[in-house]
Protein backbone atom coordinates (compact mmCIF):
# COMPACT_ATOMS: atom_id res chain seq x y z
CA UNK A 1 0.00 0.00 0.00
CA UNK A 2 1.69 3.43 -0.91
CA UNK A 3 1.93 6.10 1.46
CA UNK A 4 -0.10 8.96 0.32
CA UNK A 5 -0.51 11.41 2.98
CA UNK A 6 2.78 11.08 5.25
CA UNK A 7 6.28 9.77 4.73
CA UNK A 8 7.54 6.06 4.26
CA UNK A 9 9.31 4.82 7.71
CA UNK A 10 12.11 4.02 5.95
CA UNK A 11 13.70 3.81 9.68
CA UNK A 12 10.78 1.70 11.28
CA UNK A 13 11.41 -0.59 8.35
CA UNK A 14 15.09 -1.32 8.96
CA UNK A 15 14.05 -2.11 12.52
CA UNK A 16 12.01 -4.80 11.58
CA UNK A 17 14.49 -6.38 8.71
CA UNK A 18 16.73 -6.45 11.62
CA UNK A 19 14.77 -8.02 14.03
CA UNK A 20 13.40 -10.91 10.93
CA UNK A 21 17.31 -11.28 10.76
CA UNK A 22 16.38 -10.58 6.94
CA UNK A 23 19.71 -8.28 6.91
CA UNK A 24 22.15 -11.02 7.85
CA UNK A 25 19.93 -13.66 5.22
CA UNK A 26 20.27 -10.91 2.39
CA UNK A 27 24.07 -10.04 2.68
CA UNK A 28 24.29 -14.00 2.83
CA UNK A 29 23.35 -14.14 -0.43
CA UNK A 30 24.78 -11.24 -2.13
CA UNK A 31 28.18 -12.51 -0.65
CA UNK A 32 26.98 -15.93 -2.53
CA UNK A 33 26.24 -13.96 -6.14
CA UNK A 34 29.78 -11.72 -6.00
CA UNK A 35 31.82 -14.99 -5.31
CA UNK A 36 30.02 -17.11 -8.22
CA UNK A 37 30.43 -14.10 -10.30
CA UNK A 38 34.16 -13.28 -9.33
CA UNK A 39 34.86 -17.33 -10.17
CA UNK A 40 33.53 -17.83 -13.01
CA UNK A 41 33.81 -16.62 -16.62
CA UNK A 42 32.69 -14.02 -17.99
CA UNK A 43 32.78 -13.59 -21.67
CA UNK A 44 29.81 -10.73 -22.94
CA UNK A 45 31.11 -8.26 -20.20
CA UNK A 46 28.39 -7.28 -18.52
CA UNK A 47 29.39 -8.22 -14.59
CA UNK A 48 27.26 -11.31 -14.17
CA UNK A 49 29.15 -15.12 -14.60
CA UNK A 50 27.67 -16.47 -17.46
CA UNK A 51 26.42 -19.80 -16.11
CA UNK A 52 24.16 -16.89 -13.72
CA UNK A 53 22.63 -15.13 -16.61
CA UNK A 54 18.76 -15.29 -15.66
CA UNK A 55 19.53 -17.70 -12.99
CA UNK A 56 19.15 -17.87 -9.10
CA UNK A 57 22.22 -19.08 -6.70
CA UNK A 58 20.52 -21.68 -4.43
CA UNK A 59 21.98 -22.73 -1.26
CA UNK A 60 21.68 -26.26 -0.86
CA UNK A 61 20.37 -26.25 2.72
CA UNK A 62 18.32 -23.37 2.88
CA UNK A 63 19.16 -20.06 4.82
CA UNK A 64 15.94 -20.22 6.50
CA UNK A 65 16.63 -23.93 7.58
CA UNK A 66 20.18 -23.13 8.84
CA UNK A 67 22.25 -22.97 5.64
CA UNK A 68 25.07 -20.91 4.87
CA UNK A 69 27.23 -20.41 2.35
CA UNK A 70 29.39 -23.26 3.73
CA UNK A 71 26.88 -25.74 3.22
CA UNK A 72 27.24 -25.09 -1.04
CA UNK A 73 25.46 -23.43 -3.64
CA UNK A 74 24.34 -24.25 -7.07
CA UNK A 75 23.08 -22.62 -10.05
CA UNK A 76 19.20 -22.96 -10.58
CA UNK A 77 16.55 -21.47 -12.80
CA UNK A 78 14.35 -18.93 -10.90
CA UNK A 79 10.94 -21.32 -11.09
CA UNK A 80 13.17 -24.08 -9.42
CA UNK A 81 14.95 -21.70 -7.07
CA UNK A 82 11.75 -20.13 -5.58
CA UNK A 83 8.82 -23.38 -5.70
CA UNK A 84 9.18 -24.54 -2.39
CA UNK A 85 6.11 -25.67 -0.35
CA UNK A 86 5.28 -23.65 3.01
CA UNK A 87 3.11 -23.63 5.98
CA UNK A 88 0.42 -20.89 6.68
CA UNK A 89 3.07 -18.55 8.24
CA UNK A 90 4.85 -19.12 4.65
CA UNK A 91 7.71 -20.78 6.41
CA UNK A 92 9.48 -23.49 4.43
CA UNK A 93 8.20 -27.15 4.90
CA UNK A 94 10.05 -28.85 2.46
CA UNK A 95 13.23 -27.97 0.37
CA UNK A 96 11.70 -30.25 -2.56
CA UNK A 97 9.48 -28.38 -5.03
CA UNK A 98 6.33 -30.48 -6.08
CA UNK A 99 7.86 -31.02 -9.54
CA UNK A 100 10.68 -32.62 -7.90
CA UNK A 101 8.71 -34.81 -6.18
CA UNK A 102 6.62 -36.05 -9.06
CA UNK A 103 10.21 -36.87 -10.64
CA UNK A 104 11.37 -38.90 -8.04
CA UNK A 105 8.00 -41.11 -7.41
CA UNK A 106 7.74 -41.86 -11.70
CA UNK A 107 11.09 -43.18 -11.34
Amino acid sequence: MPYKNKPRPYKKEWQQEKKRNEKDARAMRARARRKMDATSPDKNGNGKADKREGKDIAHKRAISKGGTNAHGVRVESRSKNRSFKRNSQRKLVSETSKRERKKTKKK
